[in-house]
């Protein structure tokens, strides 16, 4: 996994700062976006062909390790 997630990169230059794929101008956030409104890895590299199937797998690693809490808090 941590072969996945060295493509999510961070740069201040580039879509301010929002973590994106390769350092180019695909956000995280948007390759997330469309898996969750269905569309198929296929379809969404068709779409943007600069993209590779590793990096919808690394998009998908990078939100599991957000995701990794150890302890929750609770909310008063």
């Amino acid at each position: 996994m941590e072969n996945l997630i060295s493509r999510i990169t961070i740069n201040p230059d580039i879509c301010h700062g929002k973590p994106t794929v390769r350092n180019m101008r695909y956000p995280v956030e948007m390759i997330l976006d469309l898996l969750s409104s269905g569309m198929e890895f296929q379809e969404i590299i068709e779409d943007y062909p600069a993209l590779e199937n590793k990096d919808i797998l690394a998009c998908l690693a990078y939100a599991s390790k957000l995701t990794d809490v150890k302890i929750l808090s609770k909310v008063a």
